[in-house]
């Protein structure tokens, strides 16, 4: 039973890291709390459900809704919170009506009932190791998150626009000075994020299911994600989703009771003793 749990520890964590990559690199590069985040996870999965529903395949229709809800967030970020920018406030309101609207809309258009989704051909069945069988689609989720977090690092690290991205998150104002446009940046990093998130809620879905609320479930996660690794750090938020992942299911089992105590004591103790994070940075 530890085992199992273990693994589906791993695997929440490792949707929890698609959902929080994005969110911590936004709120790292554009100080913007986007509280938003959480329905681009249930809007990627609805999108997804509509997809699959029309014949599209599994992972076409993951790829889809992710690319929509990209496109949903880049529309987002250059209408409304460009004009925001420093308006903390205004920031939080809007990015919570906004969550608001689209739960709402989702409501409207998909209706109240939970929506299963079925577990691509891939993924069916289960796999032995070390004479544990354990749920294979587990295991691919899994593999996905360490290949896309392998890829956000090469993009990060190894190129041009990561330069760009990590200058940027660590002083947005020297950035300009010396002739990046932070302001392209704003969009193409939000654009990524909402796409990540889209995506993780597509993948998501046989072992969540859709549901209306499935977002305030998903945001309360990403945000102890984000603020236990420290934003702007993609090392931080793969750190900290596997660490909620692990908090999050093991609560849930021993301390049923105080289930939240155990998933947010940690974060109240992180931001007491290192308010920036465990491997946020200092920025100027």
């Amino acid at each position: 039973m530890w085992t199992i749990l273990a693994i589906n520890s791993i695997t929440l964590g490792g949707l929890l890291f698609l959902l929080s990559a994005g969110f911590s690199l936004i709120f790292g590069l554009m100080r913007i709390p986007n509280l938003t985040h959480g329905s681009m996870f249930m809007l990627g999965a609805y999108f997804g459900v509509t997809l699959i529903s029309w014949g599209a395949g599994f992972w076409i229709a993951a790829i889809g809704a992710g690319l929509g809800v990209a496109l949903f967030g880049a529309i987002i970020e250059r209408l409304l919170l460009r004009r925001l920018v420093g308006a903390e406030l205004a920031q939080v309101l809007v990015t919570l009506g906004l969550s608001f609207m689209v739960a709402d809309t989702c409501l409207m258009v998909w209706g109240g009932d939970p929506i299963s989704v079925d577990t691509p051909a891939i993924g069916v069945g289960s796999t032995h190791l070390l004479s544990v069988a354990f749920p294979t689609y587990r295991l691919v989720i899994i593999l996905i998150a360490v290949a896309i977090a392998t890829a956000l690092w090469g993009l990060l690290d190894k190129t041009r626009l990561g330069a760009m991205i990590r200058a940027a998150v660590d002083d947005p104002a020297m950035a300009r000075v010396c002739g990046i446009r932070v302001s392209h940046l704003f969009t193409i990093v939000f654009a990524l994020g909402a796409g990540l998130a889209g995506f993780a809620g597509v993948i998501g879905g046989p072992i969540l299911s859709v549901y209306p609320g499935l977002d305030q479930d998903m945001l309360p996660l990403a945000l102890v994600v984000v603020i236990l690794g420290g934003t702007g750090s993609l090392l931080g938020s793969l750190v900290g989703s596997f660490v909620v992942g692990f908090l999050y299911n093991y609560g849930q089992v021993l301390f049923p009771e105080l289930a939240y105590v155990v998933l947010f004591l940690p974060m109240l103790i992180v931001l007491v003793v290192r308010p920036r994070g465990l491997f946020g940075r200092v920025t100027l």
